[in-house]
Parts: C-alpha cells; structure tokens; sequence
C-alpha cells in the first residue's frame, strides 16, 4: 500500500520538517514501550546444569556407568570404582560446560551494552542524537552516508 507524504504525516500525527515534541515522544514511549526486541527469559543454572547431560555421548557414558555398577554388583566383587570415575568425568564435564556458558552469556550482556545503537532524530526541530531504543513511532530519523 502506498502513501502519500500527507497521508503518512496524518497517519503518525508527525511534523517532517520540526518532528515531534518531547512530550510527545515521551507520550510515545509510554505507549508502544521501547524499541527493542522482547529479551528471552534466562533459564536458571540447575535448567542450564541439567541441560548439559542432553548430548548422546554423554549419555552413552551414563548408560556406560550404569552398566557397570550393575556388573560390579552381580559379580559380588563391591568394585564400583569404573562407575564411580565415569561418572565424575560425567558431572564435571557438566560444570565446565556451565562454566562456559554462563561466561559466553556475561561476554555477550557486556558487548550489547558497549555497541549500543544511537540514532540521529529531529525534535522540536533541532536535530539529536538518542539511544536506538528510544526511538518512537513518528519520529524523524535523520539517516547519512558515511
């Protein structure tokens, strides 16, 4: 569907050449909430720990310890030190693995924040520079080669 400018200017309740007022965008900002996508619910460390035995070898070497505790039992010998290190290597091949992840997220949270998007707008008709998020319908986005 196309507009014309005019329909377009009365459609968003926008000035091209002044923009919007603060208030307004302000206004905005309550309304329609930030500019940003919807950040997914982190999952808590037992969900992230638990999630690390969801890999086919792992659970091979799981099945694997099993086994063999259950053959230690029937033979009568009490010898369950192969389950017991298999399992170990299991577990603390969990921890580092969550280790790993939980710095991985810390790494990322850390360059979202540095490389923050700014944006060039024009507000009561004088041209600013705000955050990306910040950004409202109606707004007028000054955009320039560089």
């Amino acid at each position: 569907m196309i507009m014309s400018k005019e329909d377009l200017r009365k459609k968003l309740k926008s000035n091209f050449s002044v923009g919007l007022t603060e208030a307004e965008a302000e206004e905005r900002l309550k309304v329609n909430g930030k500019n940003k996508l919807e950040e997914k619910k982190k999952e808590n460390n037992i969900i992230k720990f638990i999630k690390q035995f969801n890999d086919f070898m792992i659970l091979i070497l799981i099945v694997a310890a099993i086994i063999s505790g259950v053959m230690a039992k029937i033979d009568g010998t009490g010898d369950y030190i192969e389950s017991i290190i298999i399992i170990a290597i299991v577990v603390f091949n969990a921890i580092m693995g969550l280790a790993q992840e939980n710095k991985a997220e810390k790494s990322l949270e850390a360059l979202k924040k540095m490389s923050a998007p700014t944006a060039k707008v024009i507000r009561e008709g004088k041209e600013k520079i705000i955050q990306g998020e910040d950004i409202v319908v109606g707004d007028i986005i000054v955009l320039e080669a560089r």
